[in-house]
């Protein structure tokens, strides 16, 4: 017999559900599309549906959001004593996947206890327990960014939450594009968390920081033994430490081309190999890989897989540079001030207005990541209250004049011809008006006007 339906519609297995039913706060049937065949009287308590209303057919998403069903008829596997959060309430959720004589899932079952938390909780400081000790060894990174956490109100920033938000419900591969410090990875966390994937670990890799010798084991695992100092227990690959959540491949770019069919077949036929084994491990994983390189031109160099390419490419999300969206910095600068003396314990600083004036006009080739450092660095240089411009660096980055003056050899005059080049050259941005060409420098009208007398009377 094939069909859930059937099997629901048989009176003793009626019978058995209702016994199912007394020993739970809830239970729900769905068929192998998602479609609701059966929900207890208690469980239309739970989710303030009237007792003589029939959800029969209906997808069990548009009653229940953060359901995990879909995700066990896909996989095919069970979910014990998960959370779920249903009407503000948390509850403890265990669901199973209800397969044919042929082992082919035709639905699944899934039953609430929500009034029982506190005897589990002895298993959840387990879980915690277990959970802090993988994050210590770095095998478990949970997801630590949400996009409600994205900063900013630009336009820019606006389309960026918008495209990331419509990812996060589509269960597809991510390419994200941006340049350096743009923030691809708190992105894919974002999109991670917001996805029905959440519950589920979040793994990252960086393909640049691998030595192309150990990236194969670090990403699909090795058997015992595979090659010569192997662990003789073998390792488990990223892959593998995935499964059921997201992989983030950053610098996808830098991945040998030796890797990239075996990452093909992960895409195509989820499925994964470890280095010196021959055998394949069914593998339920999403990929979100990043560069800011041009891979179209990889491609054409022949430095990366076309087949590849068009796997990763499925939807591409394009991260803005920090110079395109201008208005954000300052809501951005607050924020990490904020967080940057919080857990460093500095004295409380604000940015002063010429600080906030060279933020805006700085090209920031670093974005973000770059914008974080300068105001580290403005913290820890800061000598009043005030972080000024000088103290985020803006002497060091204005561009300095061409002159056919005497090279300086020693530190002092170093200094002093900087200084000089800077100061002309904000004078000549500013087309004269010294008063705008001090905010610039971060320093008073009056000091401008010592520094200009004293390079008079040079």
């Amino acid at each position: 017999m094939d069909s859930l339906r059937e099997l629901i519609d048989q009176d003793n297995n009626h019978n058995l559900l209702d016994l199912l039913s007394s020993l739970c706060q809830g239970s729900i049937a769905v068929d192998e599309n998602c479609n609701i065949l059966w929900m207890s009287n208690a469980y239309k308590e739970l989710i303030d549906i009237a007792p003589d209303v029939d959800p029969t057919g209906c997808h069990v998403e548009q009653l229940l959001p953060t359901t995990q069903l879909p995700r066990v008829i896909k996989s095919g596997k069970p979910s014990f004593v998960d959370l779920m959060q249903i009407k503000h309430r948390w509850c403890v959720v265990t669901r199973l996947p209800i397969k044919n004589e042929n082992q082919q899932t035709i639905g699944a079952i899934g039953f609430v206890f929500y009034d029982d938390l506190e005897s589990l909780q002895p298993l959840f400081d387990k879980f915690a327990r277990l959970r802090r000790k993988f994050e210590d060894e770095k095998i478990l990174r949970p997801s630590r960014y949400a996009l409600d956490d994205m900063l900013g109100r630009s336009q820019p920033t606006a389309l960026l939450r918008r495209q990331a938000l419509r990812a996060a419900q589509l269960d597809t591969t991510l390419l994200l594009l941006g340049e350096t410090g743009t923030g691809k990875e708190l992105l894919a966390q974002g999109i991670h968390h917001s996805s029905t994937r959440r519950s589920a670990p979040f793994v990252g890799i960086n393909m640049g920081a691998l030595p192309e010798a150990l990236a194969e084991a670090e990403l699909f695992g090795s058997a015992a033994g595979a090659y010569t100092g192997a662990n003789s227990k073998g390792r488990v690959g990223k892959v593998q430490l995935a499964d059921g959540g997201t992989l983030f491949l950053d610098e996808i770019a830098e991945m040998p081309l030796a890797m990239q069919a075996k990452l093909l077949r992960v895409l195509q036929e989820r499925e994964v190999e470890a280095l010196g084994s021959n055998r394949l491990e069914k593998v339920d994983v999403r990929i979100i890989a990043a560069t800011a390189k041009d891979l179209r031109e990889l491609v054409e160099k022949g430095q990366f897989r076309e087949d590849l390419y068009y796997r990763l490419n499925v939807l591409p999300i394009k991260l803005p540079p920090l110079r395109e969206r201008r208005e954000d910095i300052p809501e951005l600068s607050q924020h990490m001030l904020q967080q940057i003396q919080h857990q460093s314990q500095l004295p409380e600083l604000s940015l002063s207005p010429a600080a906030h004036e060279w933020l805006k006009s700085y090209h920031w080739p670093g974005n973000i990541r770059e914008l974080r450092n300068r105001i580290e660095r403005g913290c820890v240089m800061a000598e009043g209250e005030f972080i000024e411009a000088n103290d985020l660096g803006a002497l060091d980055d204005l561009p300095h004049t061409t002159s056919n003056q005497p090279k300086a050899t020693d530190l002092k005059s170093k200094r002093s011809q900087t200084e000089i080049d800077a100061i002309q050259q904000a004078i000549q941005n500013c087309n004269g008006n010294k008063t705008a060409a001090a905010k610039i420098l971060g320093i008073s009208r009056a000091s401008l006007y010592l520094h200009l007398n004293k390079m008079s009377n040079k």
